[in-house]
């Protein structure tokens, strides 16, 4: 099983027909993904590597019955992209772009408060289910089918490189999703950990944080109070100075809150095990889920 997404998911792609929208479209075909449609307001009937393009999400809804939506759109309409998506009432949109003003994600949020649909992102890499589907740029390649290890990021790079050492340690993955790292976004730490312990073919977890905010502390709460299976922290940033902000937006320590330190005292704390360097990661993952496997 996996969270979130699967072989049947069928998946529309917002801005297919810009440059990033058709490299990425191309990338997730090639995967397996099933991409149903694209969308490009005034654009529609073109085709894009054999995927139809509609005008609107609604239309593309009605035709095609994509229940998800990858978001490839520039910054500056983006917003309006995530809404178009939820009036349609997708039930997951993945909004891979960087750099959407603060307030547009206000209306975001207060746009999407009591929807079903769930948003991953913005400004994240995506989720991917190993050899099912991949909504995202993540590089498929590295992903190694069969669990049984969630892997949940607030970072696209460090995903990758958490994902490549857990394949080189013959430790595959149910799912793997960067919920990005900008001040306001959709699915939280809690949300995927909450759908891991759900799921019976997720038998441990990995949860890579950052500096800034307190996402990490109270995910490590939850753990500690809702979670069975063991999990494997990181913290980005163990050196970064106060002030000083650290790839992310919302990755930046202020008023003394948020540091690397206090996130990894949570993480002891409530049962995590941590990891500090982030290169014996697979090996660390290795040892602790070694019943698990």
């Amino acid at each position: 099983m996996a969270i979130f997404i699967n072989k049947d998911t069928k998946v529309l792609v917002q801005g297919i027909t810009g440059k990033e929208g058709r490299f990425h479209t191309s990338q997730c075909l090639d995967y397996g993904t099933n991409i149903v449609g694209g969308v490009t307001p005034g654009k529609g009937g073109q085709e894009i590597d054999g995927v139809l393009v509609f005008n609107s999400v609604s239309e593309a809804c009605r035709e095609t019955k994509a229940n998800a939506s990858m978001i490839v759109v520039p910054p500056p309409f983006a917003a309006e992209a995530i809404l178009e998506a939820v009036d349609a009432e997708i039930d997951l949109v993945v909004c891979i772009t960087e750099g959407i003003p603060v307030m547009d994600m206000l209306r975001v949020k207060n746009g999407m408060a009591g929807c079903h649909t769930r948003l991953i992102g913005p400004n994240c890499p995506g989720i991917i289910t190993p050899g099912a589907c991949k909504i995202g740029i993540m590089p498929g390649s590295i992903h190694m089918p069969g669990g049984p290890v969630g892997v949940v990021s607030r970072s696209g790079t460090l995903t990758y490189e958490v994902v490549h050492q857990l394949t080189e340690q013959g430790l595959g993955q149910t799912t793997c999703l960067g919920i990005g790292g900008d001040p306001i976004n959709g699915t939280n730490f809690i949300d995927c950990l909450s759908a891991f312990q759900d799921d019976p073919e997720t038998k441990a977890v990995v949860m890579v944080g950052e500096i800034g905010g307190s996402a990490e502390e109270d995910a490590a709460a939850w753990i500690a109070a809702n979670m069975n299976k063991p999990v494997v922290g990181f913290i980005a940033g163990l050196t970064a100075p106060p002030g000083r902000r650290m790839g992310h937006a919302g990755a930046i320590v202020s008023g003394g809150k948020g540091t690397a330190a206090a996130k990894l005292a949570a993480m002891r704390k409530n049962g995590i095990h941590v990891c500090e360097n982030l290169g014996n990661l697979g090996k660390l993952c290795k040892e602790v889920f070694t019943e698990q496997v």
